[in-house]
């Protein structure tokens, strides 16, 4: 290992798959600087034509100035210096990833790393997006068994939806990644499993260095006392980031979901569960109403994508700027 890369990376996959803890191991990490979720990447980007030419500066300080301190964009997570990153995107080229890139290789500079990544679960979306401002950035897809995400995710207090829409998120991530995996090849795309993480952590976290070009450290083992001190105690549903890694919640799937529920999410994710290493258990086929509800789901949200992707491509068209990150190489640490 050269321990040289100086790759973004972003870690995504199913809400409630463990990427905050795989988000805590990778900050634990020597070389790499990972934040909690910040929420400003794709609101961003979705905002970019309101700061119209960025190559001028007072463009660039407005958004700058919606980054540091816009309505949900949790930059205080960072705790850095708004005013000093303000102007350090007014200094810094004029393209939305290089403005992006800045809080982030400032954040990373803070920590005295040379590199730097972010989570979000939903990137799983948003991957193209994400090339777009940085093309040469490493993805982490992190899988977990579908029935322990979906019962999980059903009882999160921030999750609006029904068994049909958890089941279905996960099964849109997962067919995701099999198409990134494809299409981005090895040396940019990972995937791995949470079972195999938190059953031999070591392991584990030695592939995915490998992968990241790094060389495995140790102190991912102990994320734990970082989780600690930068996950509060008031987000319960994260609070396990602070023991020490284990599988007490591998097939919590078991308790957690009735017996209907199980049927219902073992049947519809049954080929994606196989594929990913699961094994199935005997269960009951599903009512008929219950599968067209699924499938009726599936085809709205399919149809909802496919019309972003046009609409995307028309904001594309109206851009002034390009958006790619012209910060590159390591963030320099003293």
């Amino acid at each position: 290992m050269t321990g040289e890369s100086c790759r973004p990376v972003f870690v995504l996959g199913c809400p409630r798959s463990g990427t905050t803890l795989l988000q805590q191991m990778l900050h634990s990490h020597r070389r790499i600087a990972f934040p909690s979720e910040t929420r400003f990447v794709h609101t961003a980007y979705e905002a970019r034509h309101r700061f119209g030419d960025l190559e001028r500066p007072e463009n660039r300080r407005a958004l700058a100035e919606w980054i540091t301190s816009g309505e949900g964009t949790k930059f205080k997570v960072l705790r850095l210096d708004a005013a000093a990153v303000v102007e350090e995107i007014v200094q810094g080229p004029p393209t939305l990833g290089s403005a992006i890139a800045a809080v982030f290789r400032a954040y990373a500079r803070r920590h005295g790393k040379p590199r730097w990544g972010d989570k979000r679960p939903s990137y799983f979306r948003r991957v193209p997006m994400l090339r777009r401002m940085f093309p040469d950035a490493q993805f982490i897809h992190l899988v977990r068994d579908g029935r322990d995400a979906v019962s999980s995710l059903m009882r999160m207090p921030w999750f609006h939806g029904d068994i049909h829409t958890a089941a279905l998120t996960w099964r849109e991530a997962v067919d995701t990644g099999m198409r990134l995996r494809a299409r981005l090849g090895p040396a940019t795309f990972y995937e791995f499993r949470y079972e195999d993480l938190v059953a031999d952590p070591e392991d584990a976290l030695t592939r995915l260095c490998e992968f990241l070009g790094e060389e495995y450290d140790p102190g991912m083992r102990t994320a734990h006392r970082h989780a600690r001190q930068t996950v509060p105690s008031t987000r319960k549903w994260h609070l396990r980031t602070h023991e020490e890694v284990n599988a007490r919640r591998v097939g919590a799937w078991r308790d957690r979901l009735e017996g209907w529920e199980a049927d219902f999410v073992q049947y519809v994710l049954a080929s994606r569960l196989r594929r990913h290493g699961y094994a199935l258990t005997e269960g009951a086929r599903p009512p008929a109403g219950q599968l067209v509800r699924f499938h009726r789901l599936a085809v709205y949200r399919w149809r909802s994508r496919h019309a972003r992707a046009v609409l995307d491509r028309l904001a594309e068209a109206r851009e002034p700027n390009p958006v790619v990150s012209c910060l590159d190489g390591p963030v320099s640490v003293s």
